[in-house]
C-alpha cells in the first residue's frame, strides 16, 4: 500500500485535487496543491476562452515551478480551451462527462501532456482503458457536485482496479474521501490515488465564498438532486450541502421547473465574465459572488461532516500522508 503516497504521474504524491467549478479552484490553489508535491488542477471555463485558458496557465507558473494541470468538461465547448491545454504543454489533462477517444489521447501525449479520465462506471473505465489514457478517476456517488454515476466508490473501485490490471493504468479513487483513513481504505482496495475535492474547497487557497467555507465546516448532511442547473445542465445530477435553502425546497420545486424561471438572486464574476446568479442555478458561489449567498448551490461530498477548520491546501496534503502512514504503522501492520 505505500506506493500510493509515493506519487503517480511522476508527482511526489498520489493526491489529486478535483477541478472545482466554476472557477473555485484557480491559480492560487492549482499552485499550493503543486508546491505540496501533488496534482492541482484548474478548472477551466466551460466556453470558448482561449486568452483566458492561457492567462490562468502562465498565472499559476508564476507562482509555482512545480507541474500541474487542467481540467475541461467534455459535455462543454472545449475544442478551443483544449488546444491552448496541449500548446502549453501542461503535466496532465483532467477530463470528465463524454468520451476522449485514442486519437486524442494520443494527441495530447504528443505534446508530452498526459491524460487523467474520469469515470463513474465500469463501462466508462473500459473505454478510458481502451483510449490508452494514463489513470482513471473513479468517481462514487458519494463525492461532491456533479456525480455521472450511480454506484458507491467501494463496490465499483475494486472492479475498476480488476478491470486495468493487465494494463498498468493507475486507478485513483474520488468520493467522500477526507482523511488518512479513507487514503487507507482506497489503497487497499487496489487505487494508487485518491481525489478529493471538498476538502479542497475548505482551503485557504480556493476561490470559494467565505460563507460556503463555513458551511462546509458546520454542515455534515448532504443530498443527492437534480434541482440545481436543470436548464444550463440537463440530467447532470449533484451532490449539495442540505442547507436551509435546500431543505425547505428539495421537494416542492415541480420536475418541469429550471433556473431560467426563477429570480435572479446574485451576481457573480466568474473568469472573468459578470454573470447574474438565478435562484435553482447550479453556480456555486465563489469569491466574488455577491446576493443571497445561503441560497445558492453549494457542492459537498458526504465526507463533509470530517471537515472542521479551513487550513491551507499544503498542509491538506501534509496531513493526508501523515494521517494514512499513522492508520498503516498503528492499526495494519500487526496484521497477518
Amino acid at each position: 500500500m505505500a506506493s500510493g503516497w509515493r506519487g503517480i504521474l511522476g508527482f511526489d504524491y498520489g493526491i489529486v485535487q478535483a477541478p472545482l467549478g466554476p472557477d473555485i479552484s484557480g491559480p492560487e490553489l492549482a499552485a499550493a496543491v503543486a508546491d505540496a508535491g501533488a496534482i492541482g488542477l484548474l478548472r477551466l471555463p466551460d466556453w470558448p476562452a482561449p486568452d483566458r485558458v492561457r492567462e490562468l496557465i502562465r498565472k499559476t507558473r508564476s507562482l509555482t515551478s512545480r507541474p500541474f494541470g487542467a481540467a475541461i468538461v467534455l459535455a462543454f465547448p472545449h475544442e478551443e480551451n483544449l488546444r491552448v491545454v496541449l500548446e502549453e504543454k501542461l503535466a496532465v489533462l483532467q477530463v470528465y462527462w463524454g468520451e476522449f477517444p485514442r486519437e486524442r489521447v494520443e494527441e495530447a501525449h504528443r505534446a508530452g501532456v498526459k491524460v487523467l479520465h474520469q469515470v463513474g462506471s465500469l463501462e466508462e473505465a473500459a473505454k478510458a482503458k481502451e483510449a490508452g489514457v494514463d489513470g482513471i478517476i473513479v468517481q462514487g456517488r458519494e463525492a461532491g457536485g456533479h456525480v455521472i454515476g450511480q454506484e458507491g466508490l467501494f463496490p465499483l473501485l475494486p472492479r475498476v482496479v480488476d478491470l486495468v490490471s493487465d494494463s498498468g493504468i493507475p486507478v485513483i479513487a474520488a468520493g467522500g474521501i477526507v482523511d488518512g483513513r479513507g487514503y487507507v481504505a482506497a489503497l487497499a482496495l487496489g487505487a494508487q490515488g485518491i481525489c478529493l475535492g471538498t476538502r479542497f474547497v475548505a482551503t485557504e487557497e480556493s476561490f470559494a465564498h467565505p460563507i460556503y467555507k463555513q458551511k462546509l465546516i458546520e454542515m455534515s448532511r448532504t443530498d443527492y438532486t437534480n434541482v440545481f442547473g436543470r436548464a444550463r445542465w440537463p440530467d447532470a445530477p449533484q451532490r449539495v450541502l442540505e442547507t436551509p435553502f435546500y431543505a425547505g425546497w428539495k421537494s416542492n420545486l415541480s420536475d418541469q421547473e429550471t433556473e431560467e424561471s426563477q429570480p435572479i438572486i446574485g451576481h457573480s464574476i466568474i473568469h472573468g465574465v459578470g454573470k447574474d446568479i438565478h435562484q435553482f442555478a447550479g453556480t456555486v458561489p465563489n469569491a466574488t459572488a455577491t446576493g443571497d449567498i445561503g441560497s445558492m448551490a453549494m457542492y459537498a461530498g458526504q465526507g463533509v461532516g470530517l471537515i472542521k477548520e479551513i487550513i491551507p491546501a499544503g498542509e491538506v496534503v501534509k496531513r493526508l500522508v501523515a494521517e494514512a502512514k499513522g492508520v498503516v504503522r498503528e492499526r495494519l501492520s500487526d496484521l497477518k
